[in-house]
């Protein structure tokens, strides 16, 4: 066993950030400012995309990206299931149905799911990108251009993938498969920058799009709705003077947040590399082991592991996942599980009837799943402490006539 705790996440944070937020906070200028828009100039050139746009949180972005379609009472969105509850949440807040549908063995919402919910009243998907592992996108840019319906990708987990070599957010991804009906596909991408996340603000999101239209609109919903460069007021070239164009939130990201996430979004692919390097010591460690099943990989996108998630063969152990969490907790292993699915939360049952059985796959994956520390702070010996505290469990819950 381990002398001390390993937690599941912990963020990366290093002198380039403490000195950039320092040189924020000695600067006066705290709140949205020039450091966020040095941001988001870098980070749209980083994904490919013609707008980014930095936001408090991936849910505030979310809620705005559906505000800006015009989503609201009587409209319908198609979530999966298996995601946090904030992306169901965005849909509820503007009056909308959130339509929960299950996923594929691979976590993801499959497009077939997506085919048999579409309705008249059906506006938009929001694709979860669950892990770090991005969905098919063809296909649900494919079904969305079909029926005129608007995608915002949840890519709270996935900055820095990529999708047939194109990265999650980028513009080009719709024209390589849809060509000019591609441009006119309405494509809104948000991502997080949470404290677990493979970047952090602490706190933040961003939104990328192409579209000239939502860019301008999210913008401004973003800042209360008030006029373009509204955050200049303060500054020698801007003026007190302000116009509320639409009644907008309060989302916007900080400058002291921003600096970190200039220095984060440097170090992201390296962040990438480690953790991919740490999953496939995972995928090593775990390959003879029957009771463990391994992340199931795509050849043609690349995965961030933003989490490295197991399942295990319950029939082949004397006990459960909440049991197999305990035993590695005593083992001083931390943990987690990525998620509970939405439509068996209480609000979610009593609010729109969704029972026990309405998504069989995202039930089964739930009850079987436990997500494994993985982050650039933690070292190779670490994750072989995970491996063998794994291992270790197994051995003592095998059942009788395993291997």
């Amino acid at each position: 066993m381990r002398d001390s705790f390993l937690p599941f996440s912990l963020p990366t944070i290093g002198e380039e950030e403490i000195a950039e937020v320092t040189d924020s906070l000695r600067s006066g200028w705290i709140t949205t400012g020039p450091k966020t828009r040095r941001f988001e100039e870098e980070f749209r050139e980083y994904i490919g995309a013609k707008h980014a746009i930095a936001v408090n949180s991936c849910t505030a972005g979310l809620h705005i990206a559906l505000a800006a379609l015009g989503i609201g009472s009587g409209d319908e969105v198609i979530v999966p299931t298996l995601t946090f509850c904030s992306t169901a949440n965005v849909v509820v807040h503007l009056g909308a149905r959130p339509v929960l549908v299950d996923v594929g063995e691979d976590f993801n919402v499959t497009p077939e799911a997506i085919e048999r919910a579409i309705t008249p009243r059906t506006k938009a998907i929001i694709p979860v990108h669950y892990g770090g592992q991005p969905c098919d996108l063809e296909a649900i840019y494919t079904i969305a251009a079909r029926n005129n319906l608007a995608v915002v990708e949840d890519a709270a987990h996935a900055v820095g993938a990529t999708y047939h070599g194109f990265k999650i957010g980028s513009d080009a991804l719709p024209l390589s498969f849809l060509g000019g009906e591609g441009q006119r596909l309405r494509i809104v991408t948000v991502f997080s920058f949470y404290a677990t996340k493979n970047m952090t603000t602490g706190e933040g999101g961003m939104i990328t799009t192409a579209d000239d239209e939502l860019a301008e609109r999210m913008r401004l919903l973003s800042l209360h709705g008030m006029s373009r460069d509204a955050w200049k007021r303060y500054t020698s070239t801007g003026s007190w003077y302000y116009e509320v164009l639409l009644p907008g939130y309060k989302y916007n990201m900080t400058d002291i947040q921003a600096a970190l996430g200039i220095h984060q979004l440097r170090k992201l692919d390296d962040f990438i590399a480690i953790r991919q390097r740490y999953a496939r010591m995972y995928d090593e460690g775990f390959a003879d082991l029957p009771e463990v099943e391994r992340p199931i990989i795509h050849p043609d996108r690349t995965h961030t592991y933003h989490l490295y998630v197991i399942r295990l063969n319950l029939e082949r152990l004397t006990i459960n996942r909440a049991q197999f969490i305990e035993e590695l907790k005593a083992l001083n292993i931390g943990t987690s599980v990525h998620f509970i699915p939405v439509h068996l939360h209480p609000f979610y049952r009593e609010t729109f009837g969704y029972r026990l059985g309405a998504c069989p796959v995202a039930e089964r994956i739930y009850e079987r799943i436990i997500s494994l520390p993985l982050f650039p702070r933690m070292t190779e010996d670490d994750v072989r402490d995970v491996i063998h505290a794994v291992k270790d469990v197994v051995s003592r819950h095998r059942k009788a006539g395993g291997t």
